[in-house]
């Protein structure tokens, strides 16, 4: 399979969003199935890092600058699906719910409120509008937390009460950690110790994401970000008790994007015509049309784009399965029409959102293999 191929989610089956789910079968909660076979016998303590930005072809990538994660993929390797899109709020909300995008309604990067002009930038996201109300689907730490478990997740103290951390995270105990030292003591911390009730302890890094984003993957910063990355993972693997195991996962892949590769919305008037809001994100856009304008705009940005995208209504897109099941509540937060770019290329809108997006070297979103194609890593204690 080419790394540029469609890759259709493997959503209740082998996906990002069967990870906790899996997890939980493993450490006994009721209603939980082991779904990815994990096989983790006598296991009563999980460790769970979501490495941002690692797709399962960034390893090769990362190989020689983290000798641990290496030695993981090596020994057990193991792919699995993200959902789509291939961003991470969507997918934040898909590992921590155990429910794929159409449900829980966190459909993207930046989404348009229904009977508004207003878009949502979910990583900018605090209690507007309200988290329980957008997104109402119970998180796996809640039902974790209620069955007994000790539930805990580590991340940066800027994200303690973010609007995604409430919709995606919201009955774990939250411990702050500003860096990867910090990051590996919390999830330590969070697994408790032996004679203690059964745990899950979940830690985010974003920094291979980020700085892939800003400088490009295999960069010398991306490189660094990657030898973080195995510090953290010998941290932990380190100190896992003997009744422990560590699962290693990511959100989404990531991939460059060369300037010659983008479209410029807001420097093009036939692509800017019948639109009346533009949400998403560079790889994958969301175009909520003026009334009666759908089949125009469609017309003329399947022309304009041509190979370089698939471009249809919402409807067709929704048929196809990428979302899972999208009950009527959420439909408004996808677009009229919806824009899947190929290969290397993106639609950038440096007026229309933030302008720093546009200038980013590497992007997500899409469904090629190299943005959802992720690992699942597993690991029992160190003997």
């Amino acid at each position: 399979m080419s790394e540029f191929d469609q890759v259709l989610p493997r959503y209740g089956a082998d996906s990002l969003m069967d990870v906790l789910p899996s997890a939980l079968a493993t450490l006994g909660v009721p209603g939980f199935t082991d779904i990815l076979g994990l096989e983790l016998d006598g296991v009563r303590r999980i460790a769970v890092l979501l490495i941002d930005g690692l797709g399962w072809h960034q390893i090769p990538t990362a190989a020689p600058f983290a000798s641990n994660l290496a030695d993981l993929a090596g020994r057990a390797p193991r792919m699995i699906t993200t959902g789509f899109p291939s961003t991470t709020p969507t997918s934040l909300v898909s590992f921590g719910t155990g429910i794929a995008p159409g449900t829980h309604g966190v459909l993207g990067f930046r989404v348009a409120i229904p009977g508004t002009d207003r878009v949502l930038t979910h990583t900018h996201w605090r209690d507007d509008p309200d988290p329980a109300i957008w997104q109402p689907v119970p998180t796996l730490f809640e039902r974790a937390a209620t069955a007994g478990l000790a539930v805990s997740v580590a991340n940066r103290p800027e994200f303690t009460y973010s609007g995604l951390t409430m919709a995606a995270n919201r009955g774990a105990l939250y411990r702050p950690a500003s860096d990867v030292d910090e990051l590996a003591a919390a999830v330590l911390a969070g697994l408790g110790s032996a004679g203690m009730p059964p745990a899950l302890s979940y830690g985010y890094f974003p920094d291979l994401d980020r700085y892939g984003h800003v400088f490009g993957v295999d960069s010398e910063p991306w490189r660094a970000a990657a030898v973080e990355v195995d510090a953290l993972l010998d941290r932990v693997l380190d100190g896992l008790p003997a009744d422990g195991a560590l699962l290693v996962t990511a959100d989404h892949g990531q991939l460059d994007v060369p300037a010659e590769h983008r479209f410029d919305f807001d420097a093009d008037p036939r692509l800017q015509a019948g639109v009346r809001v533009i949400a998403g994100e560079p790889r994958v856009r969301y175009l909520h049309t003026l009334p009666g304008a759908t089949d125009d705009v469609l017309a003329t940005w399947t022309e304009i784009l041509g190979d370089a995208a698939w471009v249809a209504r919402r409807d067709e897109v929704i048929a196809q399965s990428w979302f899972g099941v999208v009950p009527e509540r959420n439909l408004e937060r996808i677009g009229d029409v919806v824009v899947i770019c190929h290969g290397t290329h993106a639609v950038v809108a440096p007026t229309s959102e933030h302008a720093i997006k546009a200038m980013l070297i590497a992007y997500h979103g899409a469904y090629s293999a190299v943005e959802m194609e992720i690992p699942l890593l597993v690991s029992r204690a160190r003997s």
